[in-house]
């Protein structure tokens, strides 16, 4: 599996997440020494070694075995720069295909290293484990080993979940996983099974959102060790909750990235994307980078037991090979989490549903797509703007009866915005497929000030659209604090070295100049610093607004709870549906057994219809329509709440969301 790139490329999936045998012909034995002596290196007779990956540090019986992809280069050494066994150097041994390997018995856990190349500097490993210092400092051996209690945990699948969007930085004040661990039974008594954690791969500076990450394998200094992000995932368990992470593998941030040093070809030199350089997945010595990211892949999963990963922007993961990285990356994942049930989440910008399409059937075998077109029309009919990329959704009641029938709106057809066909056919996709949302960290950040939604809607509207969003039978995502109508922005954050940041903040604005609003010397004046560090902590949650914002958090608990417990909506079936007025329409969910439900949604004024000649409203034969849930209760702080059918007929309420079950004729 780990010779030849020819080799590597034909190596079965499940050959990477076996414990790898290796013939270590290279162990050094750092001599006792007066002070000051440089130690010298002795080798013993080859031997076995087993690791649980190809690539990286890993404690082993008798030391720390170290594992390198460095074709470019004659000579790799170790350098023990601190703790366990240091100072020392350990030589790696040249192995076939350009790999460098070798175990030191001096390092152990703890032990802190370089990869000195062809005698000249030293680099952090490019599979670290930890970075302590950051992606510029020396790399850390960390031992995989953790005292789980989750061995009763058998994972998760897609139907059922509610996701919660969640940046470790700004969740808690402390911005740490020990104190976010801390509000998992909250999060559990509100109604979240599957927290989305924003990327922790290693990147530069005090903070940032991670999409810059630049050591893969690392879990950013910033929130802790490892052992406290396996602490994290750990109690989540606990709570009934799963964890998945969103990661980057479509390119990598502009500082601290070392990989040229070790090789070139990690890079491709055939596309491009919006951040840099793409990552070479189908030209030469494409295998090893191939097998550095399904490696990745698998760490995440089995070391971290974490439930699932989010691909980021897969849209510019490119693969011109038989089998796509994509379905490579899914096929390695589930292998790594068996017997346990994960999810795969993709964004994807084109809307392509092979992702989600069965491998058996062509696709990639993913889980979920990202719902923008729901999005869109929602911000719209919240907002009243269609700028920029809103450009073409308008928010009318059409679009929310079509999002709720079919998921994507655009399935092919002209996209004027970018003046080119968007999407492709999902009309046979399952609901619970589409992730849906009404905030997610990009789109609070494309603003001026961060706002939240609900800041720029009436509470009214604000409300319904809330109902419509959890009770649709796609699956929901919630982003951390929407749930309280947290008063704090989520704004784009990034610490670079001053020459990357004044890149960064002209880019910033040249972005959101797409908006109108957004074009004038004043708007662009009003636009937060990304390298500020109070940026950064503006957007820190206050929790005290779960008390002060009651009756909103309260309107997230009921209605995640109805979602959760009616056995109509939590059976997340196709479901039908029908415009009312322009900005009002109706969903109805069929059940045989548990009788038919009905979502009556106006994003309008009052209306009232005598006769009412929707076939939709009409109850089943023999039973009558009881209201459920209104978001016009008093609890939500709303006006009062009344049932809309009445012995003349039907009065639906101005901005208002109303469920209404089938019950039995008294």
């Amino acid at each position: 599996m780990l010779g030849k790139d020819d080799e590597l490329r034909s190596a079965s999936v499940s050959d990477v997440l076996k414990r790898v045998t290796l013939t270590v012909t290279n162990v050094q034995f750092p001599e006792k020494r007066a002070p000051g002596k440089e130690p010298i290196a002795e080798c013993e007779k080859p031997r076995e070694v087993e690791r649980r990956y190809p690539i990286g540090a890993e404690p082993v019986p008798g030391g720390v075995h170290f594992r390198v992809w460095a074709p470019r280069r004659n000579k790799v050494e170790v350098l023990l720069t601190a703790g366990p066994g240091a100072p020392g150097t350990c030589a790696l041994h040249r192995e076939s295909g350009g790999y460098f390997s070798g175990l030191s018995t001096a390092a152990q856990a703890g032990t802190r290293y370089r990869f000195r190349l062809d005698g000249d500097g030293a680099l952090p490993d490019p599979a670290s484990r930890f970075q302590p210092d950051g992606p510029h400092g020396d790399s850390e051996v960390v031992d995989w080993q953790y005292e789980w209690t989750d061995q009763n945990w058998k994972g998760v699948k897609l139907r059922g979940q509610v996701l919660y969007e969640m940046h470790v930085g700004t969740f808690t004040k402390e911005g740490t996983w020990e104190a976010a661990a801390k509000q998992l039974a909250e999060l559990g008594a509100l109604g979240i099974t599957l927290i989305e954690i924003m990327p922790v791969a290693d990147f530069p500076g005090r903070f940032g959102w991670g999409y810059d990450g630049v050591d893969l394998f690392a879990p950013t200094w910033l929130y802790g060790a490892p052992q406290q992000f396996r602490a994290f995932v750990n109690q989540a368990h606990e709570h009934g909750i799963g964890v998945i992470l969103d990661v980057v593998y479509n390119h990598l941030g502009p500082d601290g990235n070392y990989l040229k040093e070790f090789s070139e070809s990690y890079f491709s030199r055939k596309y491009s994307t919006d951040w840099g350089e793409a990552i070479n997945f189908d030209d030469d010595r494409s295998a090893p980078v191939r097998e550095f990211y399904t490696t990745n892949a698998a760490y995440w999963i089995r070391d971290f037991h974490l439930d699932g990963l989010r691909l980021d922007a897969t849209q510019n993961i490119y693969d011109g090979s038989p089998t796509h990285i994509v379905k490579e990356l899914a096929l390695t994942a589930r292998h790594a989490a068996a017997p346990r049930g994960i999810v795969l989440i993709a964004e994807n910008e084109p809307q392509d549903v092979v992702l989600v399409r069965p491998a058996e059937a062509g696709g990639f075998g993913l889980d979920a797509l990202w719902n923008d077109d729901f999005h869109h029309s929602a911000v719209v009919a919240l907002t009243g703007r269609n700028e920029a990329y809103y450009n073409d959704h308008r928010g009318t009641a059409q679009e929310f009866v079509s999002a709720a029938k079919y998921g994507y709106l655009f399935q092919g057809q002209w996209y004027a915005w970018q003046r080119q066909r968007r999407g492709s056919s999902a009309l046979n996709v399952p609901p619970q497929v589409f992730v849906n949302f009404l905030q997610n960290h990009d789109q609070i950040a494309n603003s001026a000030t961060g706002q939240r939604i609900h800041e720029l809607s009436s509470p009214g509207v604000y409300r319904a659209m809330t109902a419509l969003f959890l009770l649709l039978p796609g699956t929901p995502m919630i982003f951390q604090g929407q749930e309280f109508a947290a008063s704090k922005p989520f704004l784009y954050f990034s610490d670079h070295k001053p020459e990357i940041s004044k890149i960064v903040l002209k880019g910033r604005a040249d972005f959101l100049s797409q908006f109108r609003s957004l074009q004038g010397e004043e708007s662009r004046a009003t636009l937060a610093d990304p390298g500020n560090p109070a940026t950064f902590e503006a957007c820190k949650l206050d929790f005290a607004e779960r008390n002060q914002h009651e009756q909103t958090y309260t309107l997230h608990r009921d209605l995640l709870r109805l979602r959760r417990e009616d056995p109509v909506f939590s059976a997340q079936c196709k479901i039908d549906g029908a415009v009312l007025d322009p900005a009002a329409f109706v969903l109805r969910y069929f059940s045989a057994e548990h009788g038919d439900r009905l979502l009556v949604v106006n994003l309008g004024t009052d209306l009232y219809f005598n006769p009412c000649p929707e076939p939709l409203l009409a109850p089943p034969t023999g039973k009558q329509w009881q209201s459920l849930f209104n978001t016009d209760d008093q609890r939500y702080g709303a006006w009062g709440a009344y049932s809309p059918e009445t012995a003349e007929g039907w009065r639906i309420p101005g901005r208002a969301a109303v469920v209404m079950g089938a019950v039995d004729v008294e």
